[in-house]
């Protein structure tokens, strides 16, 4: 496996801990529908919390959650229709990105809640 996905499968698994350790229940990591992949979808208090996980090495040219383009949001959205579907959920949803940052620990971790919302034009 290449480099850089290790530390993505990493930033994966260090994003889920993170969310658990505050009260997260995390249903699925890297669920695929398709072409489309969610990194990690949880909940807590009654949402559907589907979070990006950005894993950067160094933030020298540019921040993690920087790299959630209009395009990956479009993706994100498709993905999380699938999965609603699929499960047959009806909840309310939210869209999270967790930012890691280093190559070993410690760890620089942001979560950014309610990240994005989906676009009005798919």
């Amino acid at each position: 496996m290449a480099q850089h996905n290790l530390l993505g499968k990493s930033g994966e698994e260090l994003a889920s801990e993170f969310l658990i350790s505050r009260g997260y229940i995390v249903r699925d990591v890297n669920w695929t529908s398709s072409k489309y992949e969610l990194d990690i979808v949880a909940y807590k208090d009654n949402i559907l919390v589907v979070v990006e996980v950005k894993t950067r090495g160094s933030s020298d040219f540019a921040y993690p959650e920087e790299a959630v383009t209009e395009k990956k949001i479009r993706n994100i959205v498709r993905a999380t229709e699938a999965y609603i579907m699929t499960h047959d959920l009806n909840m309310d949803v939210r869209f999270d990105i967790i930012s890691i940052i280093g190559k070993e620990p410690p760890f620089e971790i942001e979560h950014i809640e309610d990240a994005f919302l989906p676009p009005l034009n798919m």
